[in-house]
């Protein structure tokens, strides 16, 4: 570990705990839609795809605001960026709790809500901790990527449980009182820390790759494919895979745990995975996880009754267990081929193919199971893209040649 003179190793650890409760909590709300999706089905009678269409919106805005969060953390720090994101996140889940018709889930979930919450990730702790953390930076990315994983597993049993006991605008509201009380607490285990990482960059914006000379290498555009062929992979089964297991026939508060308990698995995984990216190589760690995931996707294609428990428990497992596994490696890979200070705008850049395959994906097995009636055409479409990140991630495996700046 590369440490900060002006950070010692202790604080340098409470950061990346920091960072991983931060995520955690922003996360855990936006993965609760999984739950809400099913709820709405019920109370409002829209449509799968309808109902995909938030989340949707809400996967490519995440992609489309990343160049802004990461150009906004390059200057300001991820202090003021969780005082900004958690203020929109409080808003869009209080503001959510008085709901009657789509298009107010659309702006308040799609918009609101995700500005809030990738104010909240990766983008924004990627670029302070690659700079502390360089022998290990994949173990680093790793930690904080496992809150994604960590998230999903207790966002939907617990939201199944405020839903039942509370309501669905109930859940919601004290969410959103959750999500107010804990702002202030969040941000200031950052102060000083991202001021003077923020001020450091400024100091030598003339150093490392610019956007400009990134976006000339084929390596910048590669891991643009792999994120949006990862995005839709995971997203074509992520979004559906609770009501998948109830319209099989589950009792979806047994379905809601058997998955909170397979994505709870992706925090070891996420860590395992990322740390081995430090010793075997980012591009052999991130194949192994495209094909678990694969396996994962394609036991969920084979049950066919409420019965086949083992079945949904090695889909939960399997596909949990790398949920984000790939993430560390690919964020990892890009502070290893573009270090510098402007890290966060061109993970910020890179991450749009996020934002297009997530929405993507969650839309298109919404609309395939309308058509279908099922979602195994969605699940086999999963398999096909993961097969395409595995390519694409496997072509990065020398580094980029730099030229000069546009």
């Amino acid at each position: 570990m590369s440490a900060s003179p002006s950070l010692s190793p202790l604080k340098l650890w409470l950061l990346l705990g920091a960072a991983f409760a931060t995520f955690s909590i922003g996360s855990g709300f936006m993965h609760a839609y999984t739950v809400f999706l099913v709820t709405f089905v019920e109370v409002f009678g829209w449509s799968r795809a309808q109902v995909s269409i938030a989340y949707s919106v809400g996967q490519f805005v995440s992609g489309l605001s990343s160049p802004l969060v990461g150009f906004m953390v390059d200057r300001l720090g991820p202090r003021r960026l969780i005082l900004i994101g958690g203020a929109m996140l409080t808003a869009g889940l209080l503001a959510s709790s008085l709901a009657t018709e789509l298009w107010h889930m659309v702006v308040l979930y799609g918009v609101v809500m995700t500005l809030g919450a990738n104010c909240l990730g990766l983008v924004v702790f990627v670029p302070l901790l690659s700079k502390y953390f360089v022998r290990n930076r994949g173990m680093a990315v790793s930690v904080v990527q496992s809150a994604n994983g960590f998230a999903r597993a207790f966002s939907a049993p617990v939201t199944t449980m405020m839903i039942s006991g509370l309501g669905w605008r109930g859940a919601y509201l004290w969410q959103g009182l959750f999500m107010g009380a804990v702002l202030l607490p969040l941000a200031s285990l950052f102060r000083g820390a991202g001021d003077s990482t923020a001020a450091s960059r400024r100091a030598a914006s003339t150093e490392g790759w610019t956007l400009h000379e990134a976006a000339r290498t084929p390596h910048f555009w590669l891991l643009a494919a792999v994120y949006m062929f990862t995005g839709l992979g995971s997203f074509l089964v992520a979004l559906h895979q609770l009501a998948f297991a109830v319209d099989v026939g589950f009792d979806i508060l047994y379905a809601a745990w058997v998955l909170g308990m397979g994505a709870f698995l992706s925090l070891p995984g996420v860590i395992l995975t990322g740390t081995m990216s430090d010793y075997i190589g980012r591009e052999l760690s991130a194949v192994v996880t495209f094909g678990t995931s694969i396996v994962g996707v394609a036991c969920g294609m084979l049950i066919t009754s409420p019965d086949q428990h083992a079945l949904l428990w090695a889909h939960a497992c399997l596909f949990g267990l790398t949920w984000g596994a790939r993430g560390p490696a690919i964020t990892a890979k890009t502070a290893d081929l573009f270090p510098g200070p402007n890290l966060g705008m061109i993970l910020g850049v890179i991450t749009i193919g996020t934002g297009i395959g997530s929405a993507g994906g969650s839309w298109l097995a919404g609309y395939v199971f309308d058509v279908t009636g099922s979602y195994r055409v969605a699940f086999g479409l999963s398999i096909f893209f993961y097969l395409c990140g595995s390519v694409a991630f496997w072509a990065l495996r020398r580094p980029p040649a730099r030229r000069g700046a546009i």
